[in-house]
């Protein structure tokens, strides 16, 4: 035998041997599971490593909280609210630009500028007293993602009113950011979840897909009924769910969610009571979420026609009144039990 050949047979057992030994390290490497408090809700992170990241995920955590966070003072949002002289950093214009550009997409079913609306019907919903057209259209001046700009590093205002909230946008942020960094740091398999946003990579401790529950409402009107009502298996996907199980009303006997339309300043009349998406990015699927609770059934599938990258599964209540299910085709691949 020759001694490339030999050398060829060397290096091709090298090989086999090295991918072997990597694989037995990999499955016998523990997953770490770490929680805590983020964004006034819990956060739940599983990932294989072999030793606890707690500290570098909660400084990066840290950072989200410092750029979008309303109860921050000092974060970068807060400042602009209050109008001051601020230069956003990295993390506020990555979430800006990405609302900007799904506000545009869904003709402003998404918009950061809508809690002052929200706010005013939250508080009708609660004590009874629904706000005055008046008080809508006064409302509506100072709403409106065309009102806000993002140039020469500094958020601009067409009107000093105009408050802008990410809520919407921060959490599937936050999962983004802490899955960037652990991939980073080397960490292949990771399920990052923050108040029911989800953002997976690789594979679970059994070395399947992992698996993530989708909610079903609760027809008494008490909250969240506990049960589920499916089980979605992703890899290397990002999930956000918008839906308020809690609270809703009724017009003509049928149920409603609490949504805001941004446009017309009242609550949507679309049946949409649950809007999961998936897509490469929990932001995106975050933000596109909330759009479809705006946009209705109807709005939403022509929104996933155009943008096939997204998957969505929505839970609507039909002309009897009775919960109804539709999902984009390319989910039903990934749905384990219904």
């Amino acid at each position: 035998m020759s001694t490339k050949r030999l050398f060829q047979l060397a290096f091709l057992t090298f090989l086999v041997v090295g991918t072997v030994l990597i694989i037995r390290q990999q499955q016998s490497m523990p997953y770490q599971h770490d929680e805590g408090m983020v964004f006034g809700t819990m956060y739940h992170i599983t990932y294989q490593s072999d030793k606890s990241l707690k500290p570098a995920i909660e400084a990066e955590l840290q950072k989200v909280d410092q750029a979008l966070s309303m109860f921050n003072e000092q974060s970068d949002i807060a400042r602009i609210n209050r109008n001051e002289d601020v230069q956003p950093g990295r993390m506020f214009t990555e979430v800006f630009r990405l609302a900007e550009k799904v506000s545009k997409e869904t003709d402003g079913a998404f918009d950061i500028t809508v809690a002052p609306l929200v706010n005013a019907w939250g508080f009708g919903f609660k004590e009874g007293i629904k706000p005055t057209q008046h008080q809508v259209d006064s409302l509506l001046k100072m709403v409106g993602y065309q009102k806000i700009s993002l140039a020469d590093g500094h958020v601009r205002k067409k009107d000093p009113r105009t408050m802008l909230d990410c809520s919407a946008i921060a959490k599937g942020y936050g999962c983004d950011v802490v899955a960037r960094m652990l991939k980073k740091r080397g960490v292949a398999n990771l399920m990052v979840e923050i108040g029911g946003e989800v953002v997976t990579r690789g594979v679970n401790e059994k070395r399947e897909a992992w698996r993530i529950g989708v909610n079903a409402p609760n027809a008494n009107n008490e909250g969240d009924s506990g049960e589920l009502q499916a089980v979605l298996k992703l890899k290397d996907k990002a999930l956000a769910t918008s839906g308020n199980y809690r609270n809703f009303y009724y017009q003509d006997g049928k149920k409603y969610a609490h949504t805001i339309d941004p446009q017309t300043g009242y609550p949507v009349q679309h049946n949409i009571l649950s809007a999961t998406v998936l897509a490469a990015d929990c932001a995106t699927a975050d933000a596109y979420a909330t759009a479809f609770m705006v946009l209705g059934l109807e709005g939403a599938q022509r929104i996933l026609e155009k943008h096939p990258e997204l998957m969505a599964y929505l839970i609507y209540t039909n002309q009897k009144g009775e919960y109804a299910i539709w999902y984009s085709p390319s989910m039903k691949q990934r749905i384990i039990e219904e």
